[in-house]
Formats: C-alpha cells, sequence, structure tokens
C-alpha cells in the first residue's frame, strides 16, 4: 500500500442566508421563520426535509492523513469571526492540503454527498482547485497521469468511495459506514448521528460537531484499512500493525480530546 492517503469526512447544516436569498425572504421575516416555511411547503409536498446540497453549508471538513511520516487527524472548522462564516476559508485550505500532497483521497459516500457540497459551495466562494480538477488535459507529463488516474472519475482509485466501490457502484446495496464499521468491530458512531448536527450548531456546540466528524473519519480510516487487506495492499501483519499503530496513535490524542478516549473504550 503506497501513501499519502488522505480520509476526509464533512458535517453541514442548513444554508439559511442562501435559503433567504433564493426565497427572496424579507428583512423582517427571522432565519427560522425561512427555514419553517420551507419545511412546511416540503412536508406538504410529501418531500424529505433534507436540504439541496447546494443549500448545505459546510461547517466541518475532518481528515485523517496517513503518509510515511506518521497519521495526523486534523479538522478545519467554520469558527465564524463576528458572526461571519469562514466557511470559503476552510473549503480552500481542504483544496491547499490535496494540492499540496496530492494523496490518494478516500470517503464514504464522498461520491453522493462531501464532494458535490464542497463543489457547489467552493464554487459559491470562487475556491481554487487545479489539480483537484485536473482530468490530463494538460501537456506536462504530471497532467497526463489525471487523465487515466483523477480524483473526479467515479471508477478512478485516486478518490476512493469506499461506499460506492463496495456496492458496486449499485445504490441499492449502500450499506452505512456506522454499521459496517461496527460489523468489523469498531467503534462507529459515538455521541450523535448527522441528524443532530444542526440542533447542535445552534447550541454553540462546534466543538463537540468537530469531535463527531473525526470519528467518523477515523471509522473510515479503519474500513479503509479493511478493505487493503482484503484486495491485498496490506498483508496480515502489516494490517495488525497498521491497527495497533492507529490505537497507540489515539492514545497518544486521548489525555487532551474526551472523544478519543470514549471512542477507546468502546474498541473492544
Amino acid at each position: 500500500m503506497s501513501w499519502p492517503v488522505l480520509v476526509f469526512d464533512i458535517e453541514s447544516i442548513p444554508d439559511l442566508a442562501g435559503l433567504r436569498a433564493l426565497r427572496a425572504a424579507p428583512a423582517e421575516t427571522s432565519d427560522a421563520e425561512v427555514y419553517a416555511a420551507w419545511l412546511a411547503e416540503r412536508q406538504a409536498r410529501g418531500q424529505s426535509d433534507f436540504m439541496p446540497l447546494h443549500l448545505q453549508r459546510i461547517l466541518v471538513i475532518s481528515c485523517v492523513f496517513r503518509n510515511a511520516e506518521g497519521l495526523r487527524i486534523h479538522s478545519f472548522a467554520d469558527r465564524e469571526m463576528d458572526g461571519v462564516s469562514q466557511e470559503g476559508k476552510i473549503i480552500q485550505t481542504f483544496f491547499n492540503t490535496l494540492e499540496k500532497h496530492v494523496p490518494q483521497l478516500v470517503s464514504w459516500n464522498g461520491g453522493g454527498f462531501d464532494l458535490p457540497v464542497l463543489h457547489y459551495r467552493g464554487l459559491k466562494h470562487g475556491v481554487v482547485a487545479s489539480k483537484y480538477w485536473d482530468m490530463g488535459e494538460g501537456g506536462d507529463h504530471d497532467s497526463r497521469e489525471f487523465k487515466w488516474n483523477n480524483f473526479i472519475s467515479r471508477y478512478h482509485m485516486r478518490h476512493l468511495d469506499l461506499m460506492d466501490l463496495l456496492a458496486m457502484y449499485q445504490p441499492k446495496n449502500n450499506a452505512p459506514l456506522d454499521a459496517m464499521a461496527k460489523l468489523c468491530g469498531f467503534p462507529g458512531k459515538l455521541g450523535m448521528d448527522g441528524s443532530a448536527v444542526y440542533p447542535a450548531y445552534l447550541e454553540g456546540k462546534l466543538d463537540d460537531i468537530r469531535r463527531y466528524c473525526e470519528t467518523d473519519v477515523m471509522n473510515t480510516y479503519l474500513m479503509y484499512c479493511r478493505f487493503q487487506k482484503m484486495r491485498g495492499g496490506f498483508l496480515e501483519a502489516e494490517y495488525a500493525q497498521e491497527i495497533d499503530f492507529v490505537r497507540q496513535t489515539l492514545a497518544e490524542l486521548a489525555p487532551g480530546e474526551p472523544h478519543w478516549r470514549e471512542y477507546l473504550a468502546a474498541w473492544a
């Protein structure tokens, strides 16, 4: 198995500023009222209350970065400055990481959710990500390689959507990360699920959301290791060594981060 690998996951909330603009909501109408009216309309039509992808405001991007030097867990979080969202800045920082390292990108349903959201929101904020969008049109050698293995194609491995691949690209076969992680002996989701993110945001619990996202991305990394063992990227001893290394890394982080203590305690 070759490094570097970057596993990622995002957490998002409804973009109420965007919703206001698209609905031309009067200034005197509160965000809560605009959102409630939209929800009521959706319910009346028998539609889901899930916000369309272009109206998903990215709050946290969590990453596990593994290379020859070690394993790092990091989150880009929109902490807002004077009430102003820093969404564009965290998206640009994420893509800057890809530009710098050109890793294998790994996700669970990244092709179905995370990446389209990053595309729409990045477009909104004027983000630049030339290497990410490289599909081999350039004349130089590095660019030509991307014709046959780029981040965009569903069937290339530069971005590996584990859920999509394991389901043989058939949505009816998709399995949830939480279930598969637990079936493989990993902790799965801890603390909250996606439906609890927006209420937690309204209560000012950004760090709780960040911690939840980090445990989810760690589940994805562990599933990636398991997948590499299945496909021969890891020998049995190499897989066991990597799992031990992950445990050791989390144990070093645990004194300062309670979610890693909880995660290790759940990892029987």
